[in-house]
């Protein structure tokens, strides 16, 4: 299985195993470069970037006994052209990047201007997210920056940074909130829409094919790991809430965790196929046509297209 470049997720705290297996364990597998940097650049005030990082540092600090360096970056108005220049070459060469939550419009304007202090160009930010991404480092997105990563442009934004294309997600997803995504696939067809409980995630790769077909690759996370009593209720994983996905056509599939699709573009989008394996399964499912397909496990697509 091809590593996972990119990571969008929605939790209520730092639920085992999405976090250990998905983000540390990325960052520790690393001889020489354990590291993780955190922006919790969705957020203005000092103090709540700051509440933000702290929620991730407590469960960080467990793995530096294994050599996990972990640090934060805090944006203010103030910040000078060389702490940017710093924090760039940071974000290129740390092995995991997480935006954090806060609110997506924040995230993105505080984000790009970064690119503006550092070089007059906003989309600086979105092409190392980018770079990161074709040199195999994950990038991970917690609740807004989540939306960030995927194809959040439904909401207004004019350029979202497009590490899983054509995917959409809300996040805190319950399935009484599936006609939301039902609206979401009818307005936007040529994507895959989600609906992320708390504790669930989806790990994507994505790039070219020797055809010049587009490739994506899409891990459906499930967690049920986080086993406090008092937050029982946040922890929708724990009571069968599965993702929920809705087709354009409003047809539903929920995926129980362990799934991976698997999805092929023309370079023109003219084309595009999407397949699903479940776990434990010898079948790799039509995602269209919902009946068995013709291929047999993600090579024999990848091959064939």
């Amino acid at each position: 299985m091809i590593k996972p470049t990119a990571l969008i997720y929605s939790s209520h705290d730092r639920c085992e195993y999405l976090h250990r297996q998905w983000i540390i364990d990325r960052a520790l597998e690393s001889h020489d470069n354990k590291t993780i940097i955190y922006l919790p650049l969705s957020m203005v005030k000092q103090n709540d970037q700051e509440y933000s990082y702290n929620t991730f540092k407590w469960y960080f600090q467990q793995f530096e006994q294994y050599g996990l360096h972990h640090e934060v970056f805090h944006y203010n108005q103030e910040v000078t052209k060389e702490a940017v220049e710093i924090l760039f070459e940071k974000i290129s060469n740390y092995q995991v990047v997480i935006l954090g939550g806060g609110r997506t419009t924040t995230g993105f304007e505080q984000m790009n201007n970064l690119g503006v202090i550092a070089g007059g160009d906003y989309r600086m930010i979105k092409e190392l997210f980018h770079k990161r991404q074709r040199e195999g480092k994950l990038t991970v997105g917690f609740s807004a920056g989540a939306m960030q990563l995927a194809d959040a442009n439904y909401e207004g934004y004019h350029e979202p940074y497009s590490l899983i294309n054509n995917v959409l997600a809300t996040l805190h997803h319950e399935e009484s909130r599936n006609n939301e995504l039902y609206n979401l696939a009818k307005r936007y067809p040529h994507c895959l829409t989600f609906g992320l409980p708390n504790d669930s995630g989806i790990a994507a790769n994505q790039g070219y094919l020797p055809s010049g077909n587009k490739y994506q690759i899409l891990q459906l996370i499930t967690d049920k790991s986080w086993d406090k009593p008092e937050d029982q209720f946040h922890i929708k994983t724990r009571y069968g809430q599965g993702i929920e996905h809705i087709y354009a056509d409003g047809r539903h599939w929920k995926f129980l965790g362990g799934e991976i699709i698997i999805r092929v573009f023309s370079p023109d989008y003219t084309f595009q196929g999407t397949w699903i394996i479940q776990p434990n399964s010898n079948v790799v499912w039509d995602y269209w046509s919902q009946s068995p397909s013709i291929f047999h496990n993600i090579e024999h697509i990848l091959n064939s297209h």
